[in-house]
């Protein structure tokens, strides 16, 4: 997508970088371009291309040299960018390791740790299967950390006092919205099917205006509304 149709909203982003889509170098092309379309984040991981859910069968990981330089040429592009325009316009960069299924819970520790000597800003080691895991991680790996809070997945899901007592800095809740709306309209499906009310799942017609921003043009509309033409 062109980087003028991309609307700039007031909170910062960070952007799925995948494995980066293809080598180190389109690792840095890929930072680059999602700097400039003004994400404050990129996440980058070391899952073999095509990448899957980190939750699902079947995964598999870079080996542990090329995992670190892919990492690297993240980090060295967010450099560059800095160099270019200022300090502090490079996008953060959260390393992400799949490798505690493939290759066990020590090989994800010393990724992560290997990910922050080669200057990532934040590490993510993905479905921790166990409250020790998750408590050895945050106290083994130095730096931000995020937990990722699948339902039903392979991780623990805790409060986020809990994830930040334990010394997680984000927690990201990837399906809970998108879980929740497919329920709901299941739900709302069966009360159609069934002719009952679907009253008591929806909002009012007019928080659903607000929520869309009919309610905001409405006003815009009127702000710019001239007087109509009075017959001659």
């Amino acid at each position: 997508e062109d980087d003028a149709t991309i609307e700039p909203v007031a909170i910062p982003c960070i952007a799925d970088g995948d494995t980066g889509y293809g080598n180190a170098i389109n690792v840095k092309r890929t930072v680059f371009g999602y700097a400039r379309a003004g994400m404050a984040g990129m996440m980058i991981e070391d899952q073999v291309a095509p990448k899957r859910c980190g939750h699902v069968a079947g995964k598999l990981v870079v080996p542990f040299d090329e995992a670190v330089k892919r990492v690297q040429a993240a980090c060295d592009a967010r450099d560059e960018y800095e160099a270019l325009f200022g300090k502090g316009t490079g996008p953060l960069i959260l390393a992400r390791t799949d490798s505690l299924v493939t290759d066990g819970f020590e090989d994800a520790i010393q990724r992560c740790l290997a990910f922050r000597e080669a200057g990532c800003d934040m590490t993510f080691l993905e479905a921790p299967q166990s409250v020790e895991q998750m408590k050895q991680y945050c106290k083994r790996v130095s730096g931000p950390k995020l937990a990722n809070m699948l339902e039903y997945g392979s991780t623990p899901i805790l409060p986020p006092a809990e994830l930040q007592q334990m010394g997680y800095t984000m927690a990201a809740y990837p399906l809970t919205l998108l879980s929740a709306s497919i329920k709901a309209m299941q739900e709302s499906l069966r009360l159609i099917k069934e002719g009952e009310s679907t009253l008591e799942m929806i909002l009012s017609f007019a928080e659903t205006k607000d929520v869309v921003g009919f309610t905001k043009y409405a006003k815009e509309e009127a702000r710019y509304a001239t007087k109509p033409n009075e017959p001659q």
